[in-house]
């Protein structure tokens, strides 16, 4: 197995997703006969909306909750998914039975317009139904990146403003984000950190951050970021366990000055930050809230997937 480095994605390659089965449409196919129509309004123009699914003990965890964001998403931009939840449900552990799949799984869930008539970004150009495209590997996050942190730096490329592409969409169109990774890797850091217009701290390139100022948990107010399952988990464990919290608007001198810093996704759940823009926040090591909350979170992944059961 090799490492492959993604910042909060870190993972180790594994053999087995060679091997492994997509849900196209409706179809299991194999890995490399996992394909869509050139004319596909996702490839064509990244019109279509996804979410990313950590599985565990064969259960998806906060599965409502994402299919809640998928449906608000597809509703948002008028496509019709064409499938129920329930329906989509079954799909996802028809795809995690057929790979004998139970721990240590990430799951890519994508929907998009489906095929085009001809390539126009107009919808009325669809030419078919929605395409449904399931995708699990084995992946599991380094343990090295959970216990060690990562590296931020604060790019110039600006969360967008609802009136110019709402942040809220977890749309397939990911150039936004994808140039502020860039800029980030090129300084040599893990992952970007992003401001809103107004010059505050909004979120990362692909995850949420948080900081912690004298025993409490702070985030973005959230106007300029995606709504976050990962975070919004780790807002309510806070609230659950009586760790003051709060959404508010920052400044990288806060950030700066910080006791500790973290992300939180859902690949990794909740990651460290131990320096940003070449500042070492606190001891620079993981701190007593981090280590707290991903034992909280993790207790709260185990009690959602216990409550569950498969179609």
């Amino acid at each position: 197995m090799s490492t492959t480095a993604h910042g909060a994605h870190d993972f180790t390659d594994d053999p087995r997703n060679r091997d492994v089965l997509i849900h196209v449409n409706d179809a299991l196919v194999p890995r490399d006969r996992a394909v869509v129509s050139v004319f596909d309004a996702g490839f064509v123009l990244g019109d279509g909306v996804w979410e990313g699914l950590r599985v565990h003990r064969g259960h998806p965890a906060f599965l409502d909750q994402h299919l809640d964001r998928l449906w608000e998403g597809a509703t948002a931009i008028a496509l019709d998914i064409g499938l129920t939840r329930e329906q989509l449900t079954s799909r996802i552990y028809d795809t995690l039975r057929a790979n004998a799949m139970t721990d240590g799984v990430h799951v890519r869930l994508m929907v998009t317009r489906g095929p085009k008539s001809t390539p126009y970004q107009d919808p009325r150009f669809s030419a078919g139904p929605a395409t449904v495209v399931i995708i699990a590997e084995h992946k599991d996050p380094l343990p090295a990146t959970v216990e060690e942190g990562l590296t931020l730096f604060t790019v110039h490329v600006r969360r967008a403003a609802p009136d110019t592409l709402d942040p809220k969409l977890n749309a397939h169109s990911k150039l936004n984000d994808i140039t502020a990774c860039i800029q980030a890797y090129t300084a040599g850091a893990d992952e970007a950190l992003m401001l809103d217009p107004q010059g505050f701290v909004a979120t990362c390139n692909s995850t949420h951050f948080f900081v912690v100022r004298g025993g409490e948990v702070q985030t973005s107010s959230g106007a300029y970021c995606l709504g976050g399952i990962t975070r919004g988990n780790v807002l309510r464990v806070c609230r659950d366990a009586g760790i003051p919290s709060q959404e508010r608007l920052f400044s990288l001198t806060e950030v700066y000055s910080a006791d500790e810093a973290f992300v939180t996704g859902t690949f990794a759940g909740v990651v460290p930050v131990h320096t940003v823009d070449g500042r070492t926040i606190g001891s620079g090591r993981r701190g007593p809230t981090v280590v707290r909350l991903q034992e909280l979170y993790a207790e709260l992944v185990r009690r959602d997937v216990e409550a569950r059961t498969a179609p």
